[in-house]
């Protein structure tokens, strides 16, 4: 379904040169929810920017259903962090709902209210469709953000660190309201996160990347029952242990990281 090839990207500008990544290479399944994680500042969101066709990298590419990503495709669909940004402040919320599916001119006033209306009910905010997203909370706004991703009816779903903003409560219920919706619709989702335990929970596979500059360091499999819940499945022993061995890959990721950059510190 989602193919990233050799992904190399490089900024330049005012004589500096960041190589933010590497050599990435990895691919999702059609209907596989993988979790992205890796230390603060190795590239994520320029990862995430480049596939979802809003960045242009300097080298490889990405492919969705073997096509070549130039551009935002109209089979993706991307929930940014900050839901204040991303939501119009002036319109209603199934008005913020709506607006991306008026880009696809085949859909027909009825349908786009019916795609609307569906989303909004999936994300537990029916009620709220005639609402400001000032008069919502940050939690209620962040569901309006994902109704709108899913109205759009993407092939891949991508989210990067929707819910770094909210508080533990909040988190834990759109956690689990992202695993539902994953399982309703069947969409591929690849869910960018700085929080370790998250990853662990809501993945099938965890892609752990090194440092800057950015290449997969493992993909890691996770192996917890298909069916989890906030107060059972993070006692499992075996989540504690998928945890550790994520934060450990990171750990030793840093310390790489640390080690060339004393090296070259020293050599210079």
């Amino acid at each position: 379904m989602l193919e990233v090839r050799g992904l190399n990207k490089v900024y330049e500008g005012q004589g500096r040169r960041v190589e933010a990544v590497r050599d990435l290479t990895f691919t999702l399944d059609p209907g596989e929810l993988a979790c992205l994680v890796g230390p603060s500042g190795c590239g994520k969101t320029t990862l995430l920017k480049c596939i979802a066709g809003l960045l242009n990298p300097t080298a490889g590419e990405v492919r969705l259903s073997g096509a070549r990503v130039s551009g935002p495709p109209p089979g993706m669909a991307v929930v940014f962090q900050e839901y204040g940004r991303s939501l119009y402040p002036w319109l209603r919320v199934r008005d913020n709902v709506e607006l991306p599916l008026r880009q696809k001119k085949t859909l027909t006033k009825a349908r786009r209210r019916e795609l609307v209306e569906r989303s909004l009910d999936a994300v537990g905010l029916a009620d709220a469709a005639g609402a400001y997203p000032w008069q919502l909370s940050g939690g209620m706004q962040q569901r309006v953000a994902i109704a709108r991703a899913i109205a759009y009816e993407p092939e891949v779903l991508l989210m990067d660190e929707p819910f770094a903003a909210v508080d533990a409560q909040t988190r834990a219920d759109l956690e689990d309201l992202v695993r539902g919706l994953w399982k309703d619709l069947g969409v591929t989702v690849l869910f960018v996160t700085h929080d370790i335990d998250e990853a662990v929970y809501l993945g099938q596979r965890v892609l752990i990347l090194s440092h800057s500059p950015t290449v997969v360091q493992e993909q890691l499999k996770i192996d917890l029952p298909d069916e989890r819940d906030q107060l059972h499945t993070r006692v499992l022993p075996r989540f504690a242990e998928l945890r550790t061995h994520v934060y450990e890959e990171i750990q030793a990721a840093k310390r790489r990281a640390s080690g060339g950059a004393s090296a070259g510190k020293e050599a210079g």
